[in-house]
Formats: C-alpha cells, structure tokens, sequence
C-alpha cells in the first residue's frame, strides 16, 4: 500500500503518493487571487480520498518558536509562538517537533480544520515541522553556515557555527529580492561575514533563480545542493 507525504506552505498544498521508492503521483496546489477561500481545504479533501497505508505530514507555515532540546514547559508553547506571530488558539493545533541531531525542538501550530481531517481518515499519521526536517537532512561542518531551502514564495534558512544552530527563521515574501535582503540583513545582525561563509541551497531552485543570480553577486562559497525536479521533492522525499 502506498505512502502519502503531504506539505503545507503559506499558500499552498502539495502531496507525493508513493510505494517504497517510487514515486507513483505528485501535485501541488496554490492559492491565487481567483481561488476560493476554501480552495486549499477542498484540495485537501480530494488528495485524502486516496488509498493510503499511511500519511506523512510536514508543515513549512510560519507559525514556529525554536528552543532548546529538553524544554518542558510545553504550556508556554502558544505564547511562545506568538512572540513571532498572531496565534489562534480555537483554530491552531499545538505541535512539537523536536530534533536530537543539533539539540533543539520546534514548537509549531497546524490548523485545526486540516488536523481533524487528516485524523478523520483513520489512516496513521506522523505530523512534523519542515525545519526539523530540513535541519535533520544537513550535514554541518566547521566554521559558519547558512543553509537555505526554498519554496515558492516563501523560504526558510538556517544559521550554523561549528555544528551549532544560531539561528532559524521562515518567511513569507512574494520577492525574490526581498528573499535576499533578508538573508543578508540577518548574516549583519549575528555577526556573519560574507567572506567567511559558507552558503547551501535546497528545494526550489529553478523556480527562484533571480534569488540565487543575486546571491552570487554578494558570496564567494555558494553550493546548490538540491533541486527540486519532478518526483524528486526535498522535503517530502528526502
């Protein structure tokens, strides 16, 4: 039986169906200004229908706070989040997404409405954050890194010095531009210099070529590692 991979982003919803290693179907769905309000929920509605053994969730939402492994006061977490960003607690579910390999957990929240449609399925289901699995996927050396993996319209990057994780930051921006000067701005704000560090960039690529043309204006160590071509999705696949 198959394996559904789902992904959430600001706009959008994409899913992978797949037996073992092989891709079997994959789509993806945006919102636009001619879409419904309910178009993700509907989209949503329909990929649930197929025949799955279980369901893999990751959400890339903007709704997040990073703290260290072993944080308990999970009470906190709504409060947390809003910190970064307005929380609904009546439509937000409360997430906890921890990874052991850096030390450090993610509390997140995941819209109540796609929560209890998934559950309703009764198909097991493992729900995580895209930064955990992003930052699972990296493999960090010494010295000072940004990694970086874009989506479509919106990334999310991560701040390493000697394997440690400084920083975490996901955004939504229309931009590619604005991409850019946010990346740059955050490397002056922690103390990042352009010469003595090392860029990585994952996920849409080509889509997001006018970021990474710009990028290489700026960076001397720039290296993509992953792009996403059809069947081959890096969050949902790797």
């Amino acid at each position: 039986m198959e394996k559904l991979s789902l992904l959430f982003t600001k706009d959008g919803l994409q899913y992978q169906l797949a037996r073992n290693r092989n891709i079997l179907e994959e789509n993806s769905f945006f919102v636009n200004e001619e879409t419904p309000a309910d178009f993700i929920s509907a989209k949503l509605d329909q990929v649930l229908e197929k025949k799955c053994r279980e369901i893999a969730v990751y959400s890339a939402l903007n709704h997040f706070t990073l703290m260290p492994e072993g944080f308990s006061h999970h009470d906190l977490g709504y409060d947390l989040i809003a910190y970064n960003s307005p929380v609904d607690r009546d439509s937000e579910e409360l997430m906890l997404s921890v990874n052991k390999k850096f030390g450090v957990q993610f509390y997140y929240t995941f819209p109540k409405e796609f929560y209890q449609k998934i559950k309703s399925i009764n198909v097991p289901a493992k729900f995580n954050f895209s930064g955990e699995k992003f930052l699972n996927s990296i493999s960090a050396k010494a010295g000072k890194e940004i990694h970086i993996n874009l989506y479509h319209h919106q990334c999310e990057f991560f701040a390493l010095e000697n394997k440690k994780v400084i920083l975490y930051n996901n955004l939504d921006v229309n931009s590619e531009v604005d991409f850019l000067y946010f990346v740059m701005f955050t490397l002056s704000k922690i103390g990042f210099g352009i010469n003595e560090t090392s860029f990585f960039v994952y996920g849409e690529t080509s889509e997001n070529e006018t970021f990474i043309s710009e990028l290489r204006k700026f960076v001397k160590n720039l290296k993509i590692i992953f792009d996403n071509i059809p069947n081959r999705n890096f969050i949902l696949t790797s």
